[in-house]
């Protein structure tokens, strides 16, 4: 950036831009990463620029709209996410650059992913898959068959879905490539709660968090400790039912109200986490499921409270899942 800014040439600072987005991205720092992307797209001029893709690796443009996508998700802007997203697949299509293409549809089915938008996921994430196959992208390919993985799990395919969310990101470590993996790692930890195999979903949760400790890498964090509270509630309870005593209602509220409290903990850091990167999508997530536990423990109005905040702070999105899901569990707490 600094070099670039030295010349004032305005296709180095376009590169510059998108350089700067995606580690900032991986660190958690989302505004300022929306800053150094929205200037790379300003700055982007299609008869001057078009050409980079085909002498670096992929066209910055593109780039600097999918980080802005991922980015403008994470502070709450789900629609305007979604739209620029759709700028980057239009740009792609336009521009006969096969990587850039195969790229583009690999991003598009993270923020589907994020969005929750499962059947849009995995046909951009299959598009992507064909493309990497076909010429040989092995880091798009890795990528995206986790996100294609995801999908499959989350309609109902888990053991399909385990396997490909496995497979992928072994491959994406394999290749060299080291960010992203705590998220990927949260999905695959979602994908083994789902059939209820607990502790493996909490291992995976325990290698996210050490990955972010050794890497710095912070742009999913709130939502592993989030789901580390989830998958350790569901581990407890079934724990609790399948004790071999004579009479295990002596024993089961004891670790239930341990579960809970490491439980809350967990909800708790997640909120903290996403409130210091303004992270809105995430911390509404996170007070949802706090509002859920405090629901069970009969504080409802706490509840209450606490989601509609976060709730009435947000002006778009309304018809994703996250805030139609946190509308109704509005109206059930206030009943």
């Amino acid at each position: 950036m600094r070099l670039a800014e030295e010349t004032g040439d305005p296709a180095l600072l376009v590169q510059a831009c998108e350089a700067q987005g995606w580690p900032r991205l991986w660190l958690g720092d989302l505004v300022t990463t929306r800053l150094h992307v929205e200037r790379g797209i300003e700055l982007y001029k299609p008869e001057q620029h078009r050409t980079h893709a085909f002498r670096t690796w992929q066209d910055p443009k593109m780039a600097c709209l999918s980080v802005a996508a991922l980015t403008l998700w994470e502070l709450g802007y789900p629609q305007q996410a979604l739209k620029r997203s759709q700028e980057s697949l239009r740009l792609v299509r336009e521009l006969s650059h096969t990587y850039s293409l195969a790229a583009g549809f690999g991003f598009a089915a993270m923020l589907s992913q994020l969005r929750r938008d499962t059947q849009e996921a995995r046909e951009q994430a299959e598009m992507a898959i064909s493309l990497a196959t076909e010429h040989g992208f092995l880091q798009v390919l890795a990528f995206s068959t986790v996100f294609h993985g995801w999908a499959l799990a989350d309609q109902g395919q888990e053991q399909d879905g385990i396997e490909q969310l496995t497979r992928g990101i072994e491959t994406w470590k394999a290749s060299g490539a080291g960010a992203a993996v705590n998220w990927f790692l949260t999905m695959l930890a979602e994908a083994y709660g789902s059939i209820g195999q607990y502790d493996a979903g909490l291992m995976a949760v325990a290698e996210a968090l050490n990955h972010a400790t050794n890497t710095g890498e912070r742009f999913y964090e709130a939502e592993i400790y989030r789901l580390k509270g989830e998958l350790t509630l569901q581990h407890w309870s079934v724990v609790s039912s399948q004790l071999s005593v004579p009479n295990p209602r002596h024993l089961a509220p004891n670790t239930q109200t341990e579960a809970e409290r490491e439980t809350e903990e967990c909800f708790l850091q997640a909120i903290d986490i996403a409130r210091k990167q303004q992270a809105k999508s995430l911390e509404l997530r996170a007070t949802m499921s706090l509002a859920r536990l405090w629901r069970q423990q009969g504080k409802r109005a706490d509840a209450h409270q606490m989601l509609s905040e976060v709730y009435n702070w947000f002006t778009e999105g309304f018809d994703t899942k996250d805030l139609q899901e946190a509308k109704v569990l509005l109206e059930e707490l206030s009943q």
